[in-house]
Protein backbone atom coordinates (compact mmCIF):
# COMPACT_ATOMS: atom_id res chain seq x y z
CA UNK A 1 0.00 0.00 0.00
CA UNK A 2 1.38 3.36 -0.98
CA UNK A 3 1.94 6.25 1.36
CA UNK A 4 -1.00 8.10 -0.20
CA UNK A 5 -3.43 5.23 0.50
CA UNK A 6 -4.33 6.22 4.02
CA UNK A 7 -6.88 4.19 5.92
CA UNK A 8 -8.87 5.50 8.87
CA UNK A 9 -9.18 3.21 11.87
CA UNK A 10 -11.68 3.38 14.73
CA UNK A 11 -11.30 1.40 17.94
CA UNK A 12 -12.08 0.99 21.61
CA UNK A 13 -9.56 0.92 24.44
CA UNK A 14 -9.66 -0.12 28.06
CA UNK A 15 -7.09 1.01 30.60
CA UNK A 16 -6.34 1.27 34.29
CA UNK A 17 -5.45 4.94 34.66
CA UNK A 18 -3.67 4.63 38.01
CA UNK A 19 -0.12 4.72 36.67
CA UNK A 20 -0.83 7.00 33.71
CA UNK A 21 -0.62 10.81 33.73
CA UNK A 22 -3.85 10.91 31.74
CA UNK A 23 -4.57 10.28 28.07
CA UNK A 24 -2.72 13.14 26.36
CA UNK A 25 0.98 13.00 25.54
CA UNK A 26 3.08 15.05 27.98
CA UNK A 27 6.88 15.40 27.86
CA UNK A 28 8.58 13.12 30.36
CA UNK A 29 5.33 11.54 31.55
CA UNK A 30 3.74 8.14 31.00
CA UNK A 31 0.43 8.62 29.16
CA UNK A 32 -2.05 6.34 27.37
CA UNK A 33 -1.74 8.22 24.08
CA UNK A 34 2.03 8.03 24.32
CA UNK A 35 1.93 4.27 24.91
CA UNK A 36 -0.38 3.65 21.92
CA UNK A 37 1.57 5.90 19.57
CA UNK A 38 4.86 4.29 20.59
CA UNK A 39 3.43 0.81 19.92
CA UNK A 40 2.08 1.92 16.53
CA UNK A 41 5.42 3.45 15.59
CA UNK A 42 7.15 0.14 16.25
CA UNK A 43 4.66 -1.70 14.05
CA UNK A 44 4.36 0.82 11.19
CA UNK A 45 7.89 2.29 11.34
CA UNK A 46 6.47 5.80 11.47
CA UNK A 47 4.84 8.05 14.04
CA UNK A 48 1.03 8.08 13.84
CA UNK A 49 -1.08 10.51 15.92
CA UNK A 50 -3.89 8.77 17.83
CA UNK A 51 -7.04 10.70 18.73
CA UNK A 52 -9.41 9.96 21.61
CA UNK A 53 -13.07 10.71 22.27
CA UNK A 54 -12.21 12.03 25.73
CA UNK A 55 -8.94 13.20 27.26
CA UNK A 56 -9.11 11.44 30.59
CA UNK A 57 -7.10 12.95 33.43
CA UNK A 58 -4.37 11.31 35.52
CA UNK A 59 -5.73 8.38 37.53
CA UNK A 60 -9.02 8.16 35.57
CA UNK A 61 -9.87 4.79 34.01
CA UNK A 62 -11.63 3.71 30.81
CA UNK A 63 -13.71 0.68 29.87
CA UNK A 64 -14.67 2.06 26.47
CA UNK A 65 -12.44 4.91 25.32
CA UNK A 66 -12.99 5.63 21.63
CA UNK A 67 -9.91 6.16 19.47
CA UNK A 68 -9.07 6.83 15.84
CA UNK A 69 -5.99 7.21 13.67
CA UNK A 70 -4.98 7.28 9.99
CA UNK A 71 -2.23 5.07 8.65
CA UNK A 72 -0.92 3.84 5.29
CA UNK A 73 -0.84 0.09 5.91
CA UNK A 74 -2.24 -3.07 4.40
CA UNK A 75 -2.32 -4.87 7.75
CA UNK A 76 -5.89 -6.05 8.52
CA UNK A 77 -7.41 -4.14 11.43
CA UNK A 78 -7.79 -7.31 13.50
CA UNK A 79 -4.12 -8.20 13.10
CA UNK A 80 -3.11 -4.62 13.87
CA UNK A 81 -5.08 -4.77 17.12
CA UNK A 82 -3.31 -8.01 18.08
CA UNK A 83 0.07 -6.47 17.34
CA UNK A 84 -0.76 -3.41 19.43
CA UNK A 85 -1.83 -5.52 22.39
CA UNK A 86 1.40 -7.48 22.18
CA UNK A 87 3.34 -4.22 22.64
CA UNK A 88 1.10 -2.23 24.99
CA UNK A 89 1.76 -2.36 28.75
CA UNK A 90 -0.42 -4.60 30.94
CA UNK A 91 -2.61 -1.70 32.10
CA UNK A 92 -3.84 -0.77 28.58
CA UNK A 93 -5.44 -2.77 25.77
CA UNK A 94 -7.23 -2.35 22.45
CA UNK A 95 -10.60 -4.13 22.72
CA UNK A 96 -11.61 -3.74 19.08
CA UNK A 97 -10.31 -2.06 15.94
CA UNK A 98 -11.84 -1.65 12.51
CA UNK A 99 -11.87 0.47 9.38
CA UNK A 100 -13.90 3.69 9.53
CA UNK A 101 -15.09 6.31 6.99
CA UNK A 102 -12.26 8.52 5.75
CA UNK A 103 -13.44 11.59 7.62
CA UNK A 104 -13.98 9.92 10.98
CA UNK A 105 -12.43 11.78 13.93
CA UNK A 106 -12.75 10.29 17.42
CA UNK A 107 -12.90 13.66 19.16
CA UNK A 108 -15.21 15.54 16.79
CA UNK A 109 -17.52 12.60 16.05
CA UNK A 110 -18.21 11.69 19.68
CA UNK A 111 -21.94 12.36 20.16
CA UNK A 112 -22.09 11.31 23.78
CA UNK A 113 -20.23 9.66 26.64
CA UNK A 114 -21.13 7.71 29.74
CA UNK A 115 -19.04 8.15 32.89
CA UNK A 116 -19.33 6.17 36.11
CA UNK A 117 -18.11 7.23 39.54
CA UNK A 118 -17.82 4.73 42.40
CA UNK A 119 -17.80 5.59 46.09
CA UNK A 120 -17.27 3.26 49.03
CA UNK A 121 -18.86 4.67 52.14
CA UNK A 122 -20.10 3.82 55.62
CA UNK A 123 -17.68 0.99 56.21
CA UNK A 124 -13.99 0.15 56.58
CA UNK A 125 -11.46 1.01 53.89
CA UNK A 126 -11.19 -1.56 51.10
CA UNK A 127 -7.52 -1.65 50.05
CA UNK A 128 -8.25 -3.91 47.08
CA UNK A 129 -10.51 -1.21 45.61
CA UNK A 130 -8.45 1.88 46.40
CA UNK A 131 -7.50 2.28 42.72
CA UNK A 132 -11.09 2.34 41.49
CA UNK A 133 -13.15 4.09 44.16
CA UNK A 134 -13.30 7.00 46.59
CA UNK A 135 -13.57 5.90 50.21
CA UNK A 136 -15.69 8.05 52.51
CA UNK A 137 -16.05 6.89 56.15
CA UNK A 138 -19.60 8.22 56.59
CA UNK A 139 -22.64 6.67 54.89
CA UNK A 140 -24.10 8.96 52.21
CA UNK A 141 -27.77 9.89 51.78
CA UNK A 142 -28.33 8.74 48.18
CA UNK A 143 -31.94 9.96 48.13
CA UNK A 144 -30.87 13.53 48.98
CA UNK A 145 -28.17 13.33 46.29
CA UNK A 146 -30.76 12.27 43.70
CA UNK A 147 -33.00 15.17 44.71
CA UNK A 148 -30.11 17.62 44.35
CA UNK A 149 -29.07 16.22 40.97
CA UNK A 150 -32.40 17.02 39.33
CA UNK A 151 -31.36 20.61 38.55
CA UNK A 152 -28.37 19.35 36.53
CA UNK A 153 -30.41 17.49 33.92
CA UNK A 154 -30.98 18.88 30.44
CA UNK A 155 -29.11 21.63 28.62
CA UNK A 156 -27.40 23.75 31.24
CA UNK A 157 -24.43 26.07 31.77
CA UNK A 158 -21.90 24.06 33.80
CA UNK A 159 -19.39 26.88 34.33
CA UNK A 160 -19.52 26.26 38.10
CA UNK A 161 -18.41 22.68 37.59
CA UNK A 162 -15.35 23.22 35.41
CA UNK A 163 -11.90 23.48 36.91
CA UNK A 164 -10.67 26.91 35.87
CA UNK A 165 -9.46 27.92 33.42
CA UNK A 166 -10.31 24.65 31.67
CA UNK A 167 -8.34 23.50 28.64
CA UNK A 168 -7.68 25.32 25.32
CA UNK A 169 -10.40 23.39 23.47
CA UNK A 170 -13.00 24.66 25.93
CA UNK A 171 -12.55 28.38 25.37
CA UNK A 172 -16.04 28.55 23.93
CA UNK A 173 -19.34 27.77 25.59
CA UNK A 174 -19.65 26.01 28.95
CA UNK A 175 -23.15 24.80 28.06
CA UNK A 176 -23.57 21.03 27.95
CA UNK A 177 -26.49 18.56 27.96
CA UNK A 178 -26.78 15.91 30.67
CA UNK A 179 -29.24 13.32 29.39
CA UNK A 180 -29.15 11.01 32.37
CA UNK A 181 -27.94 10.96 35.95
CA UNK A 182 -28.29 7.69 37.80
CA UNK A 183 -27.45 7.49 41.50
CA UNK A 184 -27.95 4.17 43.22
CA UNK A 185 -26.85 2.30 46.27
CA UNK A 186 -24.71 -0.75 45.88
CA UNK A 187 -23.42 -2.97 48.65
CA UNK A 188 -20.84 -0.91 50.47
CA UNK A 189 -21.35 2.35 48.64
CA UNK A 190 -22.92 4.54 45.96
CA UNK A 191 -22.51 4.40 42.18
CA UNK A 192 -23.22 7.42 39.98
CA UNK A 193 -23.52 7.41 36.20
CA UNK A 194 -23.63 10.45 33.94
CA UNK A 195 -24.60 10.42 30.26
CA UNK A 196 -24.20 13.57 28.22
CA UNK A 197 -23.26 15.06 24.88
CA UNK A 198 -19.94 16.30 26.25
CA UNK A 199 -18.17 17.17 29.48
CA UNK A 200 -16.02 20.10 30.55
CA UNK A 201 -12.64 19.70 32.19
CA UNK A 202 -13.18 17.94 35.56
CA UNK A 203 -16.93 18.46 35.22
CA UNK A 204 -17.98 15.00 36.40
CA UNK A 205 -15.61 15.03 39.36
CA UNK A 206 -16.79 18.53 40.34
CA UNK A 207 -20.43 17.43 40.18
CA UNK A 208 -19.65 14.32 42.23
CA UNK A 209 -17.81 16.34 44.88
CA UNK A 210 -20.75 18.74 45.07
CA UNK A 211 -23.36 15.97 45.38
CA UNK A 212 -21.27 14.30 48.10
CA UNK A 213 -21.61 17.51 50.12
CA UNK A 214 -25.36 16.91 49.99
CA UNK A 215 -24.99 13.20 50.76
CA UNK A 216 -22.94 14.01 53.84
CA UNK A 217 -25.58 16.44 55.07
CA UNK A 218 -23.22 19.40 54.78
CA UNK A 219 -25.36 21.03 52.08
CA UNK A 220 -29.15 21.08 51.60
CA UNK A 221 -30.19 19.71 48.17
CA UNK A 222 -31.28 23.16 46.95
CA UNK A 223 -27.80 24.59 47.25
CA UNK A 224 -26.67 22.67 44.15
CA UNK A 225 -29.07 24.70 41.99
CA UNK A 226 -27.72 27.88 43.58
CA UNK A 227 -24.18 26.81 42.75
CA UNK A 228 -25.12 26.19 39.13
CA UNK A 229 -26.78 29.59 38.77
CA UNK A 230 -23.66 31.30 40.16
CA UNK A 231 -21.55 30.22 37.14
CA UNK A 232 -18.54 30.36 39.46
CA UNK A 233 -16.40 27.34 40.38
CA UNK A 234 -16.03 28.67 43.93
CA UNK A 235 -19.77 28.26 44.49
CA UNK A 236 -19.70 24.49 43.91
CA UNK A 237 -18.25 21.71 46.02
CA UNK A 238 -14.75 20.20 45.92
CA UNK A 239 -13.42 18.13 43.03
CA UNK A 240 -13.72 14.40 43.76
CA UNK A 241 -10.48 12.38 43.47
CA UNK A 242 -9.75 10.81 40.07
CA UNK A 243 -9.54 7.12 40.94
CA UNK A 244 -13.32 6.63 41.28
CA UNK A 245 -14.02 7.83 37.72
CA UNK A 246 -14.30 5.60 34.65
CA UNK A 247 -15.17 6.45 31.04
CA UNK A 248 -17.64 3.64 30.34
CA UNK A 249 -18.63 4.16 26.70
CA UNK A 250 -18.78 6.54 23.75
CA UNK A 251 -21.49 6.96 21.09
CA UNK A 252 -20.72 8.33 17.64
CA UNK A 253 -22.43 10.83 15.35
CA UNK A 254 -24.01 9.51 12.17
CA UNK A 255 -21.45 11.48 10.14
CA UNK A 256 -18.75 9.29 11.66
CA UNK A 257 -20.36 6.10 10.44
CA UNK A 258 -23.13 4.08 12.06
CA UNK A 259 -24.05 5.36 15.51
CA UNK A 260 -22.99 2.83 18.10
CA UNK A 261 -22.10 2.43 21.72
CA UNK A 262 -19.60 0.34 23.59
CA UNK A 263 -20.59 -2.30 26.08
CA UNK A 264 -20.47 -1.77 29.79
CA UNK A 265 -20.52 -3.94 32.87
CA UNK A 266 -22.72 -3.36 35.89
CA UNK A 267 -22.24 -5.85 38.70
CA UNK A 268 -21.45 -9.18 37.11
CA UNK A 269 -23.71 -8.57 34.11
CA UNK A 270 -22.97 -7.00 30.72
CA UNK A 271 -25.56 -4.99 28.79
CA UNK A 272 -25.65 -2.26 26.21
CA UNK A 273 -26.00 1.27 27.52
CA UNK A 274 -29.50 2.62 27.04
CA UNK A 275 -31.04 6.00 27.50
CA UNK A 276 -33.33 6.11 30.53
CA UNK A 277 -35.83 8.88 31.19
CA UNK A 278 -33.53 11.18 33.08
CA UNK A 279 -36.05 12.76 35.39
CA UNK A 280 -37.41 9.39 36.45
CA UNK A 281 -33.93 7.98 36.97
CA UNK A 282 -33.05 10.77 39.40
CA UNK A 283 -36.43 11.00 41.12
CA UNK A 284 -36.94 7.31 41.68
CA UNK A 285 -33.32 6.34 41.99
CA UNK A 286 -33.82 3.43 39.58
CA UNK A 287 -35.59 1.37 42.25
CA UNK A 288 -34.29 -2.16 42.17
CA UNK A 289 -32.93 -4.80 44.45
CA UNK A 290 -29.38 -4.04 45.67
CA UNK A 291 -26.70 -5.25 43.30
CA UNK A 292 -23.70 -7.21 44.42
CA UNK A 293 -20.36 -5.55 44.62
CA UNK A 294 -18.24 -5.82 41.52
CA UNK A 295 -15.14 -7.94 42.04
CA UNK A 296 -12.04 -5.83 41.56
Amino acid sequence: MGVGNLRTFRGTMEYDGTEFSGWQVQPGRRTVQGAVEEALARILRTRVPVLAAGRTDAGVHALGQGISFRAATAIPARDLARALNALLPPDAAVLDLGDAPAGFHATRDAAGKVYRYEILCGGPRRPSRRRTSWWIPKRLDAAAMREAAGCLLGRRDFASFRTNPGVPGERGTTVRTLRRIEIRRRAGGVVMEFEGDGFLYNMVRSVVGTLVQVGRGTWPPGRVAEAMRARDRRAAGPTAPPQGLTLVSVSWRASGGARRRGRRKIGDRTRRTRRIAAGRAVKEGRRRSPEREEPR
